[in-house]
């Protein structure tokens, strides 16, 4: 059997060729142990079970097979909130929190209407119902197994606001009867082309889905169709809020530029300074 630190060393090796080896092997053994991080670093000495052992050695295994270190933990973090994954769904980034941010920023606090399209494991629309508990919260994806994810985080968070809808696209909102009735509109969709996908590193091509991913051809297929129907659903005054892909910004502004509805269009960068977020608001005397 080996103790903690004997363990952390040989992980930190083995994983020397990723690029932070020390934080890796940390979740991995937390994981494995169910021990606190304070007790982790706390009792170097520690003797671990065979069992521990057995863990660990096969998920540094997983691991540099490529395996992405969320999908074996079980677990991401994203608005400082811990969010069960799999490989059902897209692991949430970090720029993704400038949607959460920005609606935070706009929002009044009151008791507003927010439709999270394609919510995969819920990041985003868990994030706005804890932070903005008198909204009305709805998430909706094309399939039942992600929405299953999505259910999950907001249970674990104890979130009751939130109303879950399978369907494509719009189609929720219409069988929800929410013609007129948003305040807010987000997502982040597929953006990535077949060309671009191809070119991706093999930890995302090979493990995450590729259909949370694709859009199609050009990549700004579903970036199109969201722009074009989200504006029966918006209040006047309603914004959207959308994340695109690096250098699409030119083409999904022509998709708001083609229609008189939107009376601002704003470019919100990354911060990375990457075009990230495109945010539109209807007229606020739009019939």
């Amino acid at each position: 059997m080996s103790t903690v630190q004997e363990l952390f060393l040989k992980g930190k090796s083995l994983l020397k060729d990723f690029p932070n080896p020390h934080l890796e092997t940390k979740l991995l053994l937390l994981f494995c142990t169910s021990l606190s991080e304070e007790q982790l670093f706390s009792s170097p000495d520690k003797k671990l079970s065979r069992r521990q052992d057995r863990c660990f050695f096969k998920l540094i295994s997983k691991r540099q097979e490529g395996f992405p270190l969320p999908y074996l933990t079980g677990s991401k973090e994203f608005w400082s909130i811990s969010f069960k994954v799999s490989s059902a769904v897209l692991i949430p980034r970090p720029e993704t929190e400038l949607i959460v941010e920005k609606v935070l920023e706009l929002s009044s606090g009151g008791d507003e209407t927010i439709v999270d399209i394609g919510t995969g494991c819920g990041n985003i629309a868990v994030s706005l119902a804890k932070e903005l508990p008198r909204a009305r919260v709805v998430a909706t994806d094309i399939e039942q197994k992600v929405l299953d994810i999505a259910k999950l985080n907001a249970a674990r968070h104890k979130l009751t606001s939130i109303t879950f809808s399978q369907g494509s696209l719009f189609s929720p909102l219409k069988r929800l009867q929410l013609n007129r009735k948003c305040d807010f509109i987000v997502s982040n969709p597929p953006y990535v082309s077949e060309e671009e996908w191809m070119r991706l590193p093999r930890e995302i091509r090979c493990f995450e889905p590729k259909s949370s991913l694709v859009a199609g051809e050009t990549g700004v297929e579903i970036l199109n169709k969201i722009v074009e129907g989200a504006f029966p659903y918006l209040k006047p005054g309603g914004c959207l809020l959308i994340e695109i892909g690096e250098g699409q910004e030119g083409k999904v502004l022509s998709f708001f530029k083609s229609s008189s509805n939107w009376a601002e269009v704003d470019i919100l960068k990354d911060l990375s300074g990457i075009p990230r977020i495109i945010l539109g608001r209807i007229q606020e005397n739009s019939l």
